[in-house]
């Protein structure tokens, strides 16, 4: 490859002595990285004879957009399950689903799989679907219908059979299987109680997950994502060679067209010692794909009220949430990993699963120092100012969701109460205190839509622009800090900003075309309606509109 891109508005995400950001005229890629940028003069006398040019025609240029937590495998089976996002009701919920029955002829007896519901929406009854409202859509077909935020699954009578969960489901720690007046299950299990779920479904064959990596792959170029760390494993039931494996083979017969950093959800000491018996350890890979952090979930979500408390929830004071584990075996597994030498990044959203998660990193860290360790918590979401020192003092990265408020702002103050729903999604107290966020979509929990994740960023409103002046407007992100979540500080998550995250020579070329530049709208009424030009990987475009 020999290109040079010109005639466009090229922010590089570098920053200049004045601390501006830099911006160039032209930039010059050869061999899938940047070998120059600057003005079309300086970039064309350095280009090889014979450089190929492309007009970019005005566009905006940023580098390509990075998610630092989503779900792969799961975003693939949400493109091609049940989609229930937009379910208003109950009643909806089961004509959406018989009508997916009808239409693609789905024999009796195969699992029908959906993601995306949620009581809060419904307006017949504000209550979790249970068996019997999934009976009412099929008997002859097994059902899993996980909620919106991925923590709670619930199936019908014929996937209960196949669990022998018919008539009785004993407790399992760390999470809860609901059951009725009568002690029959309702079909609802939470939490780590979802394994008994997945274990009761067929496993996804290798050639279903090069499907979905494709699925979820023309999704993100579509949305300016060319890297996604992303936690594979638990969709195929934590079997990780299996994962391994199919990104191999894909990066060795070159259809693998995403850049992945892999999230290693390792959730027992058994399946995280083979990991590493197995030889793996972060880091390993190229450019492509590559083993990223340990991973486990210390709590569930705020919306199922299973998130980790410190204290009781303000709208149930009778739960503090779910603790997947006890704070020993969660420091036994941190060990473990810190002396292994694995970058950490663990899921925790209540202020007590933040508190656990840093409790275990600092005595690890204790016991087995290292240098440049980059790790960090997923999610934290209800923090006070304490616990973001925290992150500070242990130099820990924060991996944030802002999409997360589109929903959350109608929940947050109720769960938590309005003094400590002051000092959560506190993104910008994060950065003023020193320590680097890198953001994400937690798709498909959210959209894998990178403009509505500034848009919650800077101006801290529902996609529907309320409320009128922004939720906590202090904690307002700038446009600078919301983009370098998404490219520099991603890449920084990564161990890669030195060759990823901005248009810098030497770097690889993914960046990503706009319509507007989105440094000089006003993000309150323009930046939505900011549309993806193209995508371009390796100089190569990837999508174009």
């Amino acid at each position: 490859m020999n290109r040079i891109f010109y005639n466009g508005n090229i922010i590089t995400m570098e920053n200049l002595k004045d601390g501006s950001l830099q911006k160039v005229d032209a930039m010059w890629v050869k061999d899938g990285d940047y070998a120059a940028v600057g003005t079309l003069a300086e970039v064309r006398a350095a280009a090889d004879a014979g450089a190929e040019e492309i007009d970019l025609k005005g566009a905006t240029v940023l580098p390509a957009f990075v998610d630092t937590h989503m779900h792969v495998l799961a975003c693939g089976m949400n493109l091609n399950d049940v989609d229930l996002f937009n379910a208003t009701s109950i009643q909806e919920c089961i004509d959406i689903s018989k009508k997916y029955i009808a239409d693609r002829k789905v024999p009796a007896g195969q699992w029908v799989r959906s993601r995306g519901w949620n009581h809060d929406k419904f307006t017949d009854e504000s209550r979790f679907l249970n068996r019997y409202d999934l009976d009412k859509i099929s008997t002859e077909h097994p059902l899993a219908y996980t909620r919106t935020c991925g923590h709670v699954i619930v199936v019908n009578s014929k996937a209960l059979e196949i669990m022998g969960c018919s008539e009785h489901c004993d407790q399992v720690p760390g999470g809860v299987v609901e059951i009725d007046e009568n002690g029959k299950p309702l079909g609802i299990f939470a939490e780590n109680a979802r394994k008994l779920v997945w274990d009761a479904q067929p496993e996804l064959s290798e050639e279903q997950i090069r499907h979905l990596i494709g699925l979820t792959t023309k999704f993100a170029h579509e949305h300016g994502v060319t890297e996604i760390q992303s936690d594979c494993f638990k969709d195929v039931n934590f079997n990780f060679e299996k994962v391994l494996k199919v990104y191999r083979d894909m990066q060795a017969d070159g259809s693998l067209k995403l850049r992945v950093y892999e999230q290693c959800n390792l959730p027992q000491m058994d399946i995280l010692q083979a990991f590493l018996d197995a030889g793996y350890r972060t880091g390993q890979g190229n450019d492509l794909f590559r083993i990223g952090p340990f991973k486990v979930l210390q709590d569930g979500a705020l919306g199922a009220r299973t998130a980790l408390m410190r204290k009781p929830y303000a709208d149930d004071p009778s739960t503090c949430g779910v603790q997947f584990r006890p704070q020993e075996e969660l420091d036994a597994l941190v060990e473990k990993a810190q002396k292994a030498g694995m970058q950490i990044a663990i899921h925790a959203i209540g202020d007590g699963g933040i508190e656990a998660v840093l409790d275990a990193i600092k005595r690890a860290q204790e016991l087995c120092p290292r240098e440049d360790e980059r790790h960090g918590i997923i999610h934290c979401q209800i923090t006070d100012l304490p616990l973001i020192r925290r992150f500070k003092e242990q130099n820990m990265i924060a991996y944030v969701q802002p999409i997360f408020l589109n929903y959350d702002i109608k929940i947050l103050e109720a769960r938590v109460g309005k003094e400590l729903a002051r000092t959560s999604y506190a993104w910008k107290s994060f950065i003023d205190e020193g320590v680097l966020i890198s953001s994400g979509s937690d798709c498909p929990v959210e959209s894998l839509d990178i403009i509505e994740n500034l848009y919650t960023a800077v101006c801290r409103k529902m996609l529907n622009g309320q409320p009128e002046g922004g939720f906590y407007p202090e904690q307002n992100l700038t446009m600078e800090e919301a983009v370098k979540a998404h490219t520099i500080n991603a890449a920084y998550a990564s161990f890669a900003e030195d060759r990823k995250g901005s248009i810098k020579v030497g770097k690889v070329a993914d960046f990503v075309l706009l319509d507007k530049n989105i440094f000089q709208i006003d993000p309150e009424t323009e930046l939505l309606s900011t549309k993806i030009l193209a995508t371009y990987m390796d100089g190569e475009a990837v999508y174009e509109a």
